[in-house]
């Protein structure tokens, strides 16, 4: 006789297929937030050629916000942020 619906057992996954598919998801997230970091550049090199102080105070804090929390999420090494946020401080004391 056929099962009933509610009889069926689940499929069990393999732990390796499972891992995979975390891997793709976090990848997804990770490029996203990567993506976030690059606009926050973006913006912030677009505007150093305006001199504006408190406009590019606010992009730089705006850089170093997203690097801290790349690092705490584990997207960023502490050594690749800490390049980053010093080469943009550089810039912008540079550009002022």
């Amino acid at each position: 006789m056929a099962q009933a619906p509610s009889e069926k057992k689940k499929e069990k996954r393999s732990s390796a297929l499972k891992r995979d598919l975390q891997s793709i998801k976090r990848n997804q997230i990770n490029r996203v937030f990567k993506s976030q970091v690059r606009t926050a550049v973006r913006a912030l090199e677009e505007n150093l050629s305006k001199k504006d102080a408190a406009l590019n105070h606010k992009h730089l804090s705006e850089i170093y916000s997203l690097m801290d929390k790349g690092v705490k999420k584990g997207v960023y090494k502490v050594n690749k942020a800490n390049r980053t946020k010093a080469r943009f401080a550089a810039r912008a004391a540079k550009a002022l």
